[in-house]
């Protein structure tokens, strides 16, 4: 599918899906501001269903429109992260998500010939790691806060969640297949 191509289908799977990534965004940095314990954070929750969110629309459509998805969530997501979160979180969220979205990206686009749950599960493990390494630094360093633990337990959540969420990809493959088709 041409990222020129402007169908109803294809305008309608980019819309939910910034939608979705903005939602995201804002609920994970708010919520990334609540520890549930000593090891592990509210956000750890919500933030890898984001990279759901780009694998299918990187299956759907292509890389190219998957790095549309993540800089208009980008955008987005940081401006309303500002106002909900701490300027601080809302930057450090933004660095991390863009740097950890666009390998996410990348690592998808290369394995996508694969066996189809090997570009989502190495793509969310790989970029979850560079997203909890740079958040956590970015927001947390020279803090009290205890972020070497949170990160810790954070990429562990983040990496059984990239499991799970293998679980909701293969069952939304043949409905991106089809929206796909209908662009």
């Amino acid at each position: 599918m041409s990222i020129r191509s402007h169908q109803p289908a294809e305008k309608r799977g980019l819309a939910i899906a910034v939608t979705a990534m903005v939602l995201l965004i804002a609920a994970s940095n708010v919520l990334v501001q609540h520890p549930l314990n000593d090891w592990l954070t509210w956000g750890a929750l919500t933030y890898p269903i984001c990279f759901l969110v780009t694998d299918l629309t990187n299956r759907a459509y292509g890389a190219a429109m998957a790095r549309r998805v993540v800089y208009a969530g980008f955008a987005a997501g940081v401006l309303l992260s500002v106002f909900l979160a701490t300027p601080r979180i809302a930057a450090a969220s933004g660095t991390a998500f863009l740097m950890a979205q666009l390998l996410d990206v990348a690592v998808f686009d290369r394995l996508r010939r694969a066996v189809w749950w090997q570009a989502p599960l190495a793509s969310s493990l790989l970029a979850s790691a560079v997203d909890t390494a740079l958040f956590f630094g970015l927001a947390f360093a020279f803090t009290p806060v205890p972020w070497v633990t949170l990160a810790v337990g954070d990429y562990g959540v983040k990496a059984l969640l990239a499991l799970l969420m293998l679980i909701p990809f293969r069952v939304a493959l043949p409905l991106v297949g089809a929206a796909a088709q209908k662009g």
